[in-house]
């Protein structure tokens, strides 16, 4: 299989894969609608009243962190999705209902805005590190990539069916046809062959709702790939407010607005699938990443037409999603198992986070100053976010000297090595072999062994040996350090 799909050797991938796909169709449907329902039907045209509903979707992330990310890494993720589903279905329907009556108001809106984003915040952390429980750490970096892929493929689909539907039938379907949505996810949840997941490690000491800050507290290249992020997120991504007020300054209508946003997702398509194709994710796209988003900001922000600033926004979206897959995958790959859904947790806040921040303001200046001057903004704060990264490259010793010639070499962040417990019973613990070493002189007898062949010998069952099961090819049987890199990883 090509290494840019190496994920989908595994059955539980391509189930997963295909309900998430669907999935977020309808979510790229719903969000499309809603912002437009939000600019046109309930306030007129108030790209501020846009930007607080974004706000409102994404504040529970930052807000509800701690206890989010210590659920993942506490609770079964797949049982914890299943209720997230469910959750979200309720809100669409009941929104989809509303318009359909004619009785939804701004507050309304406001009010179902915030739920999501309560449901989001424990939906986004478990969604992402169930990956690691679905696939191999060695084709984690390429999953997340596959994910943002199919994230993007359905941003081509999604926005420009919802454009189409509230043009021909109204918003209140869409809503209504994003919940049907998340019967498939709920089929695909389901679908999954547990026996083939790998359990997600839980720590062994008594976990803390702060341990995900101690730990990133002391990870520099984590705090800055997650200032990167902050300010990408919390300026330079306002697209439903960015691309509503530009579609309506190009006088166009709901269709041409979901038309743009699925110009948008052609270059993050792309964007996610090169990141697959990498062997690992490094922090050092992460910065190159933020600088091209900016310079692709200032083009779009200069293009005198609808069909020149619709193809400006794919390469806006290259870049983003560049940024924002490898950015998942190095924390994904270098963050210690045990606190990885915190981890993400912190991660995912920040990347949403910054929603309620950024979108008010960038909403304010469009309805002030125009939305060339909202892009230009989110172009200001991406280029400051690479100036930073690069500061931290040079300043934290990875850049060096070439020892091949006069080039520049980066060191980059290691994937964390992880062990996995291996099973205990009492069985295991009376039968297994201890394989002695045949360099020690004291543990070779004749017949048993031989130092100068290298033969190792095998002491056989013991009786009332080592309560953790022995020692083999000298890995603790009860999951202690060991050699061997594990095959498998937790989360989605």
């Amino acid at each position: 299989m090509s290494s840019m799909f190496r994920s989908f050797a595994s059955f539980n991938y391509r189930v997963w894969f295909l309900g998430a796909l669907v999935s977020n169709v309808g979510t790229w449907m719903q969000a499309t609608a809603l912002n437009w329902v939000v600019l046109t039907e309930v306030t007129d045209h108030d790209a501020t009243a846009v930007g607080v509903t974004m706000a409102l979707q994404f504040a529970p992330p930052l807000l509800l962190v701690p206890v989010t990310g210590w659920a993942v890494d506490r609770f079964d993720r797949r049982r914890l999705l299943h209720l997230t589903q469910i959750a979200f279905m309720v809100l669409a329907i009941t929104l989809g209902l509303l318009l359909l009556n004619g009785q939804a108001q701004l507050w309304h809106l406001y009010v179902l805005a915030t739920l999501f984003g309560v449901v989001m915040a424990f939906d986004n952390p478990a969604r992402q590190t169930i990956v690691t429980d679905i696939v191999s750490l060695q084709n984690a970096s390429n999953a997340v990539a596959l994910n943002s892929a199919a994230f993007n493929a359905a941003r081509m689909i999604g926005p420009a069916v919802a454009g189409f539907t509230i043009v021909a039938v109204g918003s209140g379907w869409v809503f209504l046809a994003n919940a049907a949505t998340f019967l498939l996810m709920l089929v695909a949840i389901k679908a999954l062959r547990v026996d083939q997941l790998t359990p997600h490690v839980r720590s062994a000491q008594k976990q803390s709702l702060l341990d995900g800050f101690r730990y990133v507290s002391k990870r520099r290249d984590l705090l800055t790939l997650f200032s990167i992020v902050f300010l990408l997120g919390a300026f330079g991504m306002n697209f439903p407010v960015i691309a509503s007020t530009m579609a309506v300054e190009f006088g166009r209508d709901a269709d041409g607005f979901g038309l743009l946003s699925s110009i948008l997702a052609i270059g993050s398509l792309v964007g996610a699938l090169l990141a697959a194709r990498r062997d690992r994710a490094r922090i050092s796209v992460v910065i190159g990443g933020s600088g091209f988003f900016a310079a692709a900001s200032l083009v779009s922000l200069l293009m005198p037409n609808y069909w020149l600033y619709a193809a400006s926004l794919m390469f806006t979206g290259f870049a983003v999603v560049t940024v924002l897959t490898t950015a998942n995958g190095v924390v994904q790959t270098t963050t210690d198992p045990a606190l990885r859904g915190r981890v993400m947790a912190i991660y995912m806040a920040i990347l949403m986070g910054g929603t309620p921040i950024g979108a008010p303001i960038i909403g304010w200046v469009a309805d002030v100053a125009g939305p060339r001057w909202a892009i230009g903004v989110g172009a200001a704060a991406a280029a400051i976010g690479c100036v930073w990264g690069v500061i931290w490259l040079i300043t934290s010793g990875r850049v060096h000297r070439s020892e091949s010639g006069w080039g520049l070499a980066l060191d980059q962040t290691q994937r964390i090595p992880v062990i996995h417990p291996e099973q205990f019973s009492d069985e295991i613990a009376s039968t297994t072999p201890i394989i002695l070493s045949p360099e020690d002189p004291t543990t070779t007898a004749p017949g048993n062994g031989d130092p100068k062949s290298g033969a190792p010998r095998s002491a056989g069952p013991i009786s009332g040996g080592p309560s953790n099961g022995g020692v083999t090819n000298g890995g603790p049987g009860n999951g202690g350090p060991s050699n061997t890199s594990p095959n498998g990883k937790s989360s989605r």
